[in-house]
């Protein structure tokens, strides 16, 4: 085996990076060297104090080593102040070390009261089973967190949102871990960038296409659910969680459906009363008289709990005229999805802003979203006078 020199390039780039994690006033303090292969961590804090880690002098060994020397440095300084004390609260990672991952996840779970049921099996299963499966192997288990995290992600798309979720979900299941002293420091979740994939632009049904869906379906309880669907802006999970209330007016008709809030952690919508958007045919506004019907009539199951956009949908793909709009949609580079009908309700709602004196914050407020979400989703509905500037060359 080749001698190993003290003026190597690893050993100058590991002594750079172990300081370069340590703050200003303590960098000096701490180093590393060879002893008899072996890596030596040294502190002279007040007094010098030694430590011999069970990594190889070498450039393989030092990617082992760094972890649990910040961790060490970091135990260090929380009040140990005693080099071996540091050492022995940090986990070793090892071929020996084991651990119940199947406990830690389940810990984990509890750690998350804000994730429904559905979120938890949507969002969380699938990324912390594969990363279970990787650090359950007794070959080829991934040596840090870079590593494990490439791997658990490579099963969704790169730039897609499904990849953002599980991505999120690993980073906080391994900051959970290591934090409570579950996994070793080598696994503390890393920043990865990413850069989404374009945001597909959802189609807006209009009114006329949607009276054409009413016609053509031959279930009036469907045809009760798209009526509300359109002229109430529902999500499609919405429908089954209508309720009428009186109210000062007379009824009215209410959703207690509960909706994390976007960007707002552990946060979910309110139950709001709805305000109606109504669908116009050549003789204007019509009125199917929807709460009377909802209280009388049987509307259309929309599945199981937390499906009900697939129901939709499911339905929707049997309609040879949900087919011809999604192709009218595709060539306008947008999408036709279950959410068309809301579309359509947040497009005429700023179509007739002036009309009925809306601001984005009462559509935003009547929509059951913040008015940040309502912009990142629906800015292209806003009215400008942008373009309005230009049509006046040909009245002029």
């Amino acid at each position: 085996m080749p001698k190993l020199t003290e003026t190597d390039t690893w050993v100058k780039l590991f002594r750079d990076q172990i300081r370069g994690e340590m703050l200003e006033k303590h960098k000096w303090k701490w180093s590393v060297g060879n002893h008899n292969g072996s890596i030596r961590l040294q502190v002279n804090d007040g007094r010098k104090q030694t430590k011999v880690l069970p990594y190889e002098w070498s450039k393989k060994g030092l990617g082992k080593a760094i972890p649990e020397i910040l961790q060490i440095y970091k135990r260090f300084y929380e009040g140990k102040k005693q080099l071996t004390a540091a050492c022995e609260t940090v986990k070793v990672s090892s071929s020996n070390y084991e651990i119940d991952l199947a406990k830690v996840i389940a810990d984990f779970r509890k750690d998350c009261p804000n994730a429904s049921d559905t979120t938890w099996n949507k969002s969380y299963v699938p990324v912390l089973s594969k990363c279970q499966e990787l650090l359950e192997r007794s070959k080829g288990k991934p040596q840090n967190s870079k590593e494990l995290m490439a791997l658990c992600l490579n099963e969704w798309e790169y730039g897609s949102r499904a990849r953002q979720i599980a991505r999120r979900a690993l980073q906080k299941f391994l900051n959970f871990a290591v934090s409570n002293e579950k996994l070793s420091m080598q696994y503390a979740p890393i920043k990865i960038e990413e850069k989404l994939k374009s945001k597909r632009v959802g189609y807006a049904l209009t009114d006329s296409q949607i009276l054409q869906l009413i016609a053509s379906e031959k279930d009036p309880r469907w045809q009760l659910n798209f009526q509300l669907l359109a002229v109430y802006g529902l999500r499609p999970e919405e429908l089954r969680f209508l309720v009428v209330k009186d109210g000062i007016k007379g009824k009215e008709l209410w959703t207690t459906y509960e909706k994390s809030m976007g960007g707002k952690k552990g946060q979910k919508t309110e139950p709001r009363k709805l305000a109606p958007i109504y669908v116009k045919d050549g003789q204007g506004y019509i009125d199917w008289n929807l709460i009377e019907r909802f209280e009388n009539e049987e509307l259309a199951p929309v599945g199981i709990l937390g499906k009900g956009s697939d129901a939709l949908r499911t339905r929707l793909i049997r309609n040879p005229l949900w087919n011809k709009f999604r192709k009218q949609a595709a060539k306008q580079k947008e999408v036709l999805v279950p959410y068309a009908f809301r579309h359509r309700y947040a497009k005429e709602a700023h179509a007739r802003s002036v009309e009925l004196n809306l601001t984005i914050v009462d559509i935003a407020f009547v929509m059951g979203h913040t008015p940040e979400v309502h912009q990142q989703s629906y800015a292209r509905f806003i009215p400008t006078d942008t373009f309005s500037k230009f049509d006046k060359q040909l009245i002029a």
